[in-house]
């Protein structure tokens, strides 16, 4: 749940001609992932694909063409590999068949592209009533053609050269005819009254014959667009499905026969080594020992050293990283991947962060109403994508956060801006939570040590419950970083030793708590200096001197470089934890857009409609509306980035190396196609 899967190295050797068996076993399995060979072996070569390779390679370009172009979807789910290779054959000839119908659309929307061009350019200049041929066919003079606002001006312009040209102007078009020598002297005037010269279209005749001509062109050409269309609807109705798994088929075979590409081959042998997770170690040996005359599956187990100058801390090869998480925490793994997979042998915090991204998001957000429509939204986002992976992953990361808005919503009396505490609706839930929270932390150490007054429900937080919401934020964020600080020290002492992980994490650890409850009886305390020495200065101080060893030996920045930086970065973790106070301030903000809008627009509506001017009701409403999808849109985005910064940058910053390669099993995941035994 908070590790990766365990990965056993499998490195195995056999005769040339079992290779392509050796790849489709492989693929059948599911779980092997072929580690690609260098290369740099004298008399051993990088094996070539096979012979099959390439067309199934150009199959492959045409279906994924297709698929994007028709947006194929498929809600039935997976096709029997059977199936699926029955229908191969007839269906490469449904492939060509909307491959042609796709390339005829794209061939129309081109036409249309260039005459609509065309029709603008004889639009302009059809008013001028000059045959094409006029303007391009007579070699003996020169024709421009120009767009400006000035063209009333013309005549003023070109004065005593007038009677040397041929000048017809309509509107906002100037068209001038002139001899050679005379050119110089017509672009000149052109310049002058700021024309924008008109490439002068091909043909012959009337430019308004022209351009009846073009319009009814185009008129033809989205009548073929729309037949494509429709033939494209009707067969990706049909067949998209199929479509899919043959995709998923064809990308199975594709990395079968380029397999022998990671390999190294000589002339009458082969070599492979792969990474398989270690609990499928039995299965993978007993049926690739069938083929091959060499074959090792061994447990990874990395040489831990004492120091980052160990030599093998840079030259271990690490297994590919395949999460293994919990059904309910598996969607996560999309927010996880966001900053790279996490380095093979360190905590996966991807069952934390399902958790804690929708409360951090939900305590930024905390309004019922807004809560409810994102769980909403969540459900139509699932009706509509919810077939594809990713609409799943998204629609149930989605689902979480509203759920958590809306809890805290509850909790803090808070729907779409308004206080519902005191509503008639609302009274049997608020009055008994009041009544049963308001002194069950009263005059408790809780409270005198953390400076907490706000210790009961409903928990406004823009009004009464500001200081104990800022005081919160704050708590939130040293417990956070703490629990990052502890991981990271895991992390350091499983590869390093217990020395290097106090060094590096542990100087942090003292530093966050010293610091923490310093400050925090410094604010309680009025008896209590800023600087006064106690048990926590103590550990601040401990904690800097072994972050500078720290810095100097174990991060190589030199004794000098150490003492520099050691407190610079003790009041980047300052940093660090005061930014978690955009929990209240992002949270804050929120509820005063809302109770603006409210105040503007539905306070102002209920104003009008008591006084009777319907008109003005109907115009705050429309206010109030706005600013509410106003603040529901900022509601969506803003907690969201605010909620992962606090998780990638200051939590997973103190211990997550996001190195991890991602585990690949040759032949890929199947999700369209079942059952592939051959």
């Amino acid at each position: 749940m908070f590790s990766t899967v365990e990965m056993s190295r499998l490195t195995m050797a056999g005769p040339s001609n079992n290779l392509d068996e050796v790849l489709r076993l492989c693929a059948n399995l599911g779980n092997v992932h072929i580690k690609p060979y260098s290369g740099d072996v004298d008399g051993i070569t990088v094996g070539r694909p096979h012979p099959d390779a390439d067309e199934v390679s150009a199959m492959l370009a045409k279906v994924r063409s297709a698929i994007s172009t028709l947006n194929s979807t498929n809600k039935q789910g997976p096709i029997s590999a059977k199936e699926v290779a029955q229908s191969l054959e007839s269906f490469s000839e449904k492939i060509d068949s909307i491959t042609e119908t796709i390339a005829k659309k794209a061939d129309a929307t081109a036409e249309i592209s260039k005459l609509q061009e065309r029709v603008e350019i004889l639009t302009k200049i059809a008013p001028l009533g000059i045959p094409l041929e006029l303007m391009t066919e007579i070699s003996a003079i020169d024709v421009y053609l120009g767009e400006t606002s000035k063209a009333g001006k013309a005549n003023q312009v070109f004065g005593e050269l007038r009677t040397r040209v041929e000048l017809h102007s309509s509107s906002n078009i100037i068209a001038v005819a002139c001899k050679g020598k005379d050119a110089a002297e017509v672009q000149m005037a052109m310049q002058e009254l700021g024309a924008k010269s008109i490439q002068i279209p091909s043909g012959e005749g009337k430019p308004a014959d022209l351009l009846k001509d073009a319009q009814k062109e185009i008129a033809e050409y989205e009548s073929t667009i729309q037949t494509c269309e429709s033939k494209m609807s009707a067969w990706n109705n049909q067949n998209g499905r199929m479509l899919l798994a043959v995709q998923e088929h064809l990308e199975r075979e594709s990395d079968i026969l380029t397999g022998h590409t990671l390999c190294a081959t000589s002339a009458h042998a082969f070599a492979m080594e792969a990474w398989v997770p270690s609990s499928d170690a039995d299965e993978v040996r007993s049926i690739l020992s069938k083929v091959s005359s060499h074959l090792t599956v061994e447990e990874f187990k990395e040489d831990h050293g004492h120091g980052h100058d160990d030599d093998h801390h840079h030259d271990t090869d690490y297994p590919p990283v395949e999460y293994d998480t919990i059904a309910a925490t598996k969607h996560a793994t999309m927010l996880t991947s966001l900053v790279g997979r996490p380095k093979y042998g360190s905590v996966d915090p991807t069952s934390m962060l399902a958790f804690t991204f929708p409360i951090f998001y939900g305590l930024i957000l905390g309004d019922a109403g807004y809560g409810l429509v994102i769980m909403l939204l969540a459900l139509l986002l699932k009706s509509k994508i919810g077939h594809d992976p990713f609409g799943k992953v998204a629609s149930r990361i989605l689902m979480n956060m509203g759920i958590a808005t809306f809890i805290v919503g509850v909790l803090t009396a808070e729907a779409f801006g308004f206080v519902i505490e005191k509503w008639d609706a609302f009274v049997w839930l608020y009055e008994p939570m009041y009544e049963n929270t308001k002194y069950i932390l009263a005059d408790t150490v809780f409270v005198e040590w953390f400076g907490l007054s706000h210790t009961y429900l409903p928990f406004h937080r823009a009004s009464g419950a500001l200081t104990d919401y800022i005081l919160l934020s704050i708590y939130l964020g040293c417990a956070h970083l703490l629990f990052g600080f502890i991981i990271g020290f895991y992390n350091v002492f499983k590869a390093h030793g217990p020395v290097a992980a106090f060094f590096e994490k542990g100087s942090w650890i003292l530093i966050l708590i010293g610091g923490s409850a310093h400050v925090l009886r410094f604010l309680t305390d009025g008896d209590y200096g800023t600087f006064e020495f106690s048990v926590w200065s103590g550990m601040v101080m401990v904690g800097v001197v072994c972050l500078i060893y720290g810095l100097a030996v174990y991060e190589k920045f030199g004794w000098l470089g150490g003492a520099i930086m050691g407190p610079i970065e003790t009041f980047g973790l300052l940093a660090n934890t005061l930014s978690y106070l955009r929990i209240m301030a992002v949270g804050v903000a929120g509820v005063k857009i809302a109770e603006i809008g409210n105040e503007m627009g539905f306070h102002s509506m209920a104003d009008a409609i008591s006084s009777a001017d319907y008109l003005s009701a109907v115009l705050f409403f429309f206010i109030w509306i706005g600013v509410q999808v106003f603040a529901l849109a900022l509601g969506l985005l803003s907690p969201s980035i605010h909620a992962i910064r606090l998780h990638f940058v200051e939590w997973m910053g103190k211990f997550y190396d996001g190195s991890g390669e991602e585990f690949s099993p040759l032949g890929g995941r199947p999700l369209h196609v079942e059952g592939h035994t051959s």
